[in-house]
């Protein structure tokens, strides 16, 4: 370990020189030269493109070659006798400096002129250009039209938007064109909140809910409102801020479990079981998309099905960002680059340069680097095995030792290394996925294991961290605060795909590509741990493992069919997986609760989520109809008519008019002003006792189902909001299959995963009957909810 640490020590001198009583001894490293003109060549190389983009998105959706086309149009129009300026071009003449009118003749102050006026006349047209382009973008008429029946409005809007974005856009081309998120009425979104929470109320406690409102809305509403409104003038993004800062930065309890989310492997195939060749490709892929995103060859994310762009903000902290904690609130930081990935291994750390000379290793010169990490016998150092818990337990204390303790020094290097890197990656020793005899089983632990692992062999403040096992597979864990999971989905997408499909393995399952044998050995990161830290990292552990073992996960792939016959039907296969969730979550517990299903606002500049309040009037309609017996026709009449109610309440999310970020937002502003509101508050602390958010496949060109069956993924899940509560997380995989991913407390005796992963199932299945049943007999018997308990089971 010394000799290898002494060798890199060597090749970064480039030069020393000594003084001796016969001169100067001037000594050169050529080959350590030849390394600083490499890297720092990519260095330049990496700033002239982004200039090169800033130009390019700066100027869209024109194109900087059209500033030729301008100039040339113009000198041609002059040179015929005509002034297309109508005396503009002579009016700049006239206001040229002084020293112009002497050096230049007559024919080149005319001619510098034109071409003022003509860079004039192309920027004022991009203006108008991207103005028109957000007009465009603000119009979401489109997405509340009935399917297969267009209006003409939305055909003649759907032409010009595509005439404007003909271009090939960059990935953030888009970004200032997209509206800003606009504030909804007070009146409107306490009429939505007060119908939403109807269903949840009694007679008497509904009548008070609306007077709390009433009084709201006719006394401190109005003025929080008009303070929004002053914010979502100067601000991007009304929301965004507070939402990154009071909902995630400022928690002061674990962020494992509670925040973080998970990312699982391939559901049936692992592509080699060689664990250091399958890290060497799964690291070579993320700094492949890393690459794409800092060259912003990505191509902006749309909606489904149509050519309407969506906020490509959150890309940018992607790499090389860490969340750092704080006494109050803590900080998201994020660096321009970083040539190492951070691999934690039995114990230790290293760091794992993935450059050489600004060249990036092959994937089998990483997979020879990681293998020299797995053979690495040396011990951890004191304290050094479960330092992560730190990240893993409370953040004040993790707060206060960092500061002590890790703020200079061996430890603050070793801890720069690791929060500076693109990202983490653990080589875990055990096996998982779904395998050996008991693969349903096994699939729960390897859920339990991506989200939180050991406790302490995971860095949980990094953006994501990547985690590859003994036997071959994978999977990640991210943060939760710098994004949401579409653009992690997105990046992992990428990664699995580019891994098996792209990069491959030879035969015998290793990476491919040669090997540089003089590469220099991963570093062991040193660290001095004092009593007192290792006190505080006994005691965190303790924090996170009581959490981490409370939770119950539950992963299952529901095959009797998916979206293709849900669409059949006419029905939207997200509506039907909701009021399926309504159906269970009413059998399981035997009555209704506040539903959280995350929707999406990047419609909008910088947007994030908004809350879809699955549980409805209708909903409860249609399952209270079922779980009684009623006839099946009029079962089939609640149905659709909830359907459409849940898709007109995503819609409303989607576009701006959703509840609960114009509530929290209001809330956060009579903080500010320090008043209270009894309305504000009460909303603000209802308990989301069934937590849902669907796992999108956005890139299904990467994906060859058909030829390919066997690569499904099973998308990823996140534990339980509430105490009492369940999360259930789902991705829908080609046209037969729905992925669920189940968790909740085992401390709650009236939750169960596994029970509620049945009634799901049931109710699927239910659900699919009633709607395919040809006659008007009652398609299920009559079966009042029975509200079951761990011990009952």
């Amino acid at each position: 370990m010394f000799i290898d640490v002494m060798a890199e020590a060597h090749q970064a001198v480039a030069f020393q020189f000594t003084i001796t009583p016969e001169g100067m001894d001037l000594q050169l490293s050529y080959q350590a030269l030849h390394l600083i003109y490499r890297s720092g060549l990519r260095s330049w190389k990496k700033r002239i493109s982004r200039m090169q983009n800033r130009v390019i998105k700066g100027v869209y959706p024109a194109s900087p070659s059209s500033w030729l086309f301008v100039v040339i149009a113009i000198l041609a129009t002059m040179y015929m006798r005509s002034d297309p300026s109508m005396g503009l071009i002579a009016k700049i003449q006239q206001h040229l400096p002084l020293s112009l009118h002497v050096s230049l003749s007559s024919q080149g102050q005319t001619m510098l002129s034109a071409l003022v006026f003509s860079t004039l006349l192309w920027l004022s047209v991009i203006l108008a250009l991207r103005f028109c382009l957000k007009l465009l973008l603000s119009y979401h008429r489109w997405m509340f039209e009935k399917h297969g029946s267009t209006s003409t409005t939305t055909k003649v809007w759907v032409t010009l938007l595509r005439l404007l974005s003909g271009r090939k856009p960059l990935l953030y081309s888009y970004q200032t064109s997209l509206p800003h998120l606009p504030v909804p009425t007070i009146k409107d979104t306490l009429s939505r909140y007060l119908e939403s929470v109807q269903p949840l109320l009694t007679g008497p406690g509904f009548e008070r809910m609306t007077g709390l409102a009433t009084q709201f809305e006719s006394s401190l509403g109005n003025r929080l409102q008009r303070y929004l409104k002053l914010k979502a003038l100067w601000a991007t993004n009304y929301v965004s801020d507070w939402w990154e800062e009071y909902i995630y930065l400022r928690s002061r309890g674990p962020i494992m479990v509670n925040s973080n989310y998970y990312g699982m492997d391939f559901l049936y195939v692992t592509p080699t079981s060689v664990q250091a060749a399958r890290a060497g490709n799964t690291i070579t892929a993320l700094l492949l998309y890393r690459r794409k995103v800092n060259r912003e060859e990505l191509k902006p994310s749309r909606v489904p099905g149509t050519v309407i762009p969506l906020c490509a903000a959150q890309c940018e902290r992607m790499f090389n960002t860490t969340r750092t904690p704080g006494i109050e609130t803590d900080i998201l930081q994020h660096w321009q680059d970083s040539e190492c990935v951070a691999v934690y291994h039995r114990g230790r750390y290293f760091r794992l340069w993935v450059y050489q000379a600004g060249r990036l290793l092959s994937p089998r010169e990483i997979q020879s680097q990681v293998q020299r990490i797995l053979d690495d016998p040396s011990p951890p150092q004191p304290g050094e095995e479960k330092l992560g818990a730190l990240t893993a337990g409370d953040r004040v204390p993790w707060s206060e030792v960092r500061k002590r303790h890790f703020g200079a020094g061996v430890n603050r290097r070793s801890l720069d290394v690791i929060e500076r890197a693109a990202f983490f990656v653990t080589l875990d020793e055990e096996d998982q996925g779904m395998r050996g005899d008991d693969p349903a089983g096994n699939l729960d632990r390897y859920a339990k294991s991506l989200l939180h692992g050991k406790c302490y062999d995971r860095w949980f403040d990094k953006s994501f961290s990547i985690i590859v096992y003994k036997n071959g597979k994978n999977g990640l864990n991210a943060e939760h605060s710098w994004a949401d999971a579409p653009t992690v989905a997105h990046l992992w997408e990428y990664t699995l795909a580019t891994d098996a499909f792209q990069l491959g393995y030879t035969e015998d399952g290793h990476c491919k590509g040669e090997v540089d044998r003089s590469l220099p050995h991963p570093q062991r990161l040193l660290w001095d741990i004092p009593s007192e830290v290792q006190a505080q990292v006994s005691s965190s552990l303790a924090v996170a493992q009581q959490l981490a073992d409370d939770v119950d996960c539950h992963v299952f792939p529901f095959r009797d069919f998916g979206k293709g016959r849900i669409k059949k039907l006419r029905i939207s296969p997200d509506a039907f997986i909701q009021l399926s969730l309504q159906l269970a979550y009413y059998r399981d517990r035997g009555g209704f609760c506040l539903t959280y299903e995350a929707s999406m606002t990047r419609l909008f500049r910088e947007g994030r989520t908004e809350t879809v309040r699955s549980c409805s009037n209708e909903s409860c309609d249609f399952v209270k109809a079922v779980a009684g017996g009623e006839e099946e026709e009029h079962c089939r009449q609640l149905f659709r008519r909830a359907a459409e109610k849940h898709q007109n309440l995503y819609r409303l999310a989607m576009t701006g008019d959703g509840i609960d970020r114009h509530l929290f937002c209001l809330y956060v502003v009579s903080k500010y002003l320090g008043v209270d509101s009894p309305f504000l508050k009460e909303v603000l602390s209802e308990p989301w006792r069934l937590s849902t958010s669907q796992t999108p496949l956005q890139q299904m060109e990467l994906f060859d189902l058909k030829n390919n069956p066997e690569f499904i993924s099973l998308g990823g899940g996140f534990g339980p909001v509430a105490d009492d509560g369940y999360g259930v997380s789902y991705i829908i995989v080609g046209e037969d299959m729905i992925n669920f991913h189940v968790s909740s407390k085992h401390s709650c005796s009236g939750t169960d995963s596994h029970r509620f992963g049945q009634q799901i199932s049931r109710a699927f299945k239910d659900i699919l009957a009633l709607l395919s049943s040809p006659d008007g007999k009652a398609a299920l018997p009559k079966s009042p909810p029975q509200p079951q308990t761990k011990k009952a089971l």
